[in-house]
């Protein structure tokens, strides 16, 4: 037959089908394998024949699978059929890890391999192939397949498993490096390449082979430059301090065989070596990348300039104008870390002036490591010159008294002066408000003044509007934003009303006038959550109430073992908790050099449905379930992939023709 057919028909085995069916079957049996024979003389696919779903069976290899005291760095392994390789980079995986990389190919029925490093003395090998071999016609996988030999005198046999998950959100990591160190010191995994190694697959899980007994680290690493050892900041790791001691003992498993896609033919108890642990559990993070300098500065627009650095600092940079007067010429808009800054410029002729240079002295990290003042000339240049904006500005008045013009021809109403270019505040409600929410108001440019006396709340009893209460603050660490609080009573509706001129820039535009209604919703409209907490020591925890798309919905911080919701809106939600060590209401990562873990996420493993007047209480055991195995699937965004299986056709042409097939008899 044509090596190049997508399928070949193989010889059924009458004396199985004989047991089944009898002997009226056994007949039907050998007329099929008749059939099957002719159609190998037909190139296409058989015509009522059997497919080929046998996946490859290694014939041989060299040196001897399992082999000791190897010295050759080639090996080839050969099949009793044509075969490929699928995506070999990122799943074949050597170990001990190699510096240079190995070559691995395919050769018709033959893979080979050969290692460029020099073999080391005593040491287990192993190749471990994954699920990268399929047959080349079919596409059977062929299993999970590890190759192993020795250069010493013994072959190590013991496999170490587990998960590695995202330490912020429980997420499997796929593709990260795991491996083991015997050296236990803090000092081996950011000085010597990992002993042993092997990649987590699509549900983050991992098994390292070929482990010799003794103690060890485990440790994951997004080993971005290949060299097998932590020293960039910003690769993703994992480790632990949990001592891991290789053991192995008689276990049983059951393996169902199935009759078809629908029914069982039978479960067998099988026995096999149970190696342990095989449930370690790493939580990966990535170091924040406190390395300080200058990103980029810019002016996007005349009146602000920007300057972005790639981490905070404790104080602000000096900025000194060389071609203007910078005293008091600047309002400053900063983040929390000081990491983006705007520099807003009060005086209108320093923001119709093109071109401003100015001294820029600041804080970054030079080679070492280590925080130093450095002074840069910077020359901010808006992306549209004065000389166009004046234009843009002409080409507005000459299309506004156009207007005008028209509308006194037609005897409407019309201006004679084009008023000023007002403030235009953005408020941020919606026509429903939430209890527990408040009213924001966020303004296009800083503010000289705020009339809090033009500002106005009105709530509507029976029929009759009164006034109400409230404050209005600037919200900390935001120059520009501003929150109207009041006591909003549910089922009430308010009305806000702003007279103009209320609010004034630093350029002298003022706000309109504006009105807004207001309805808060009334409590049936309405769930509540109550989480009962146990199996964890820690005592500062915040939990956090999740959508369908693993984002923050609510949060509360847990008081005397339970955290409690308001106001929650129906649907189905998910729970997230972290252990709050800084006390700084946010997650932390960890630090490897700090030998500082990141702070612990727990997932409560089931949906919550919350529905209108019902008050829920749920009972959280922190413990019961490992934390690979937390998170919920349907929030889950790396899915685990199918997994690669026979496709066992030949169970739907066995029915087509009215007989009964079982695989692999």
């Amino acid at each position: 037959m044509d090596a190049g057919m997508t399928s070949k028909p193989t010889t059924p085995r009458p004396q199985h089908l004989a047991a089944r069916l009898g002997r009226k079957a056994m007949a039907a049996a050998m007329a099929l394998a008749a059939l099957a024979a002719a159609s190998c003389a037909r190139m296409g696919q058989p015509d009522g024949g059997w497919y080929d779903d046998t996946p490859p069976r290694i014939t041989h290899t060299s040196p001897r699978d399992k082999a000791t005291g190897v010295t050759a760095r080639k090996i080839r392994i050969s099949f009793d059929e044509y075969i490929k390789l699928e995506d070999a980079a990122s799943k074949v995986v050597v170990s001990p890890p190699q510096i240079e990389t190995p070559e691995i190919k395919t050769a018709g029925k033959d893979i080979e391999v050969e290692l460029k490093d020099s073999l080391q003395p005593a040491t287990t090998y192993t190749i471990d192939f994954s699920d990268a071999i399929t047959d080349n016609n079919e596409g059977n996988p062929m299993g999970n397949y590890t190759y192993s030999f020795s250069t010493g005198e013994r072959i190590d046999t013991f496999e170490v498993a587990g998960n590695v998950v995202d330490a912020s959100n429980l997420e499997p990591v796929k593709g990260i490096l795991v491996g083991l160190y015997a050296d236990l010191s803090d000092t081996a995994f950011t000085t010597k390449p990992l002993l042993r190694v092997a990649r987590t697959d699509s549900r983050g899980r991992f098994v390292i082979k070929g482990v010799a007994p003794g103690k060890y680290f485990a440790y994951a690493l997004q080993d971005a430059d290949g060299n097998y050892l932590y020293n960039q900041k910003s690769e993703m790791l994992a480790f632990s301090r949990d001592t891991i001691t290789p053991s192995c003992g008689p276990d049983i498993r059951q393996d169902t065989i199935w009759r078809d896609s629908l029914r069982i033919d039978s479960i067998i108890r099988t026995g096999y070596t149970h190696f342990y642990p095989d449930d370690i559990v790493l939580r990966a993070f990535t170091v924040p990348l406190t390395d300080r300098y200058l990103l980029k500065t810019e002016r996007q627009s005349p009146e602000k300039i920007g300057i972005y650095f790639t981490y905070g600092s404790d104080t602000l940079p000096r900025l000194r104008g060389l071609n203007f007067d910078s005293t008091e010429a600047f309002i400053v808009e900063a983040t929390e870390k000081l990491d983006t800054l705007t520099y807003w410029l009060r005086d209108t002729a320093l923001v119709n002036k093109d071109t401003l240079t100015m001294e820029l002295t600041y804080m970054m990290t030079d080679s070492t490591g280590v925080l130093v003042e450095r002074t840069d000339t910077i020359e901010a240049l808006p992306r549209v010159p004065y000389e166009r904006r004046m234009k843009q500005r002409q080409k507005e008045i000459e299309d506004w008294q156009k207007e005008q013009e028209k509308a006194k021809k037609r005897g409407e109403p019309y201006d004679s002066i084009m008023p000023a270019e007002a403030l235009q505040p953005s408020f941020k409600t919606r026509g429903s408000l939430d209890p527990d929410k408040n009213v924001y108001i966020e303004m296009p440019s800083p503010l000289a003044r705020c009339d809090t006396a033009a500002i106005h709340l009105y709530s509507k009893i029976d029929t009759l509007w009164y006034r109400s209460r409230f404050a209005l603050s600037q919200v900390p660490g935001k120059l520009r934003t501003y929150v109207l609080k009041a006591e909003w009573r549910p089922g009430v509706e308010y009305s806000l009303e702003i007279d103009s001129a209320a609010f004034e820039d630093i350029y002298g535009r003022v706000s309109d006038a504006h009105k807004s209604g207001i309805r808060v919703r009334e409590m049936d409209e309405y769930s509540s959550l109550t989480v009962n907490i146990s199996g964890t020591q820690d005592t500062a925890i915040v939990v956090q109430l999740l959508n369908s798309s693993d984002a923050v919905v609510k949060e509360s911080r847990a008081s005397g073992g339970s955290a409690e919701f308001f106001y929650i809106n129906p649907g189905k939600y998910y729970l997230r908790a972290f252990a709050d060590r800084n006390g700084n209401g946010t997650w932390d990562t960890g630090d490897y050099n700090a030998a500082l873990q990141p702070e612990t996420v727990t997932y409560y493993p089931r949906e919550i449905e919350c529905k209108a007047k019902w008050d829920v209480t749920i009972s959280w055991n922190m413990a019961a379930m490992p934390a690979s195995r937390q998170k919920p699937m349907a929030i889950t965004k790396q899915k685990p992939e199918q997994e690669r299986k026979i496709r066992n056709r030949n169970a739907d042409r066995a029915r087509e023709l009215g007989i009964e097939y079982v695989r692999g008899n």
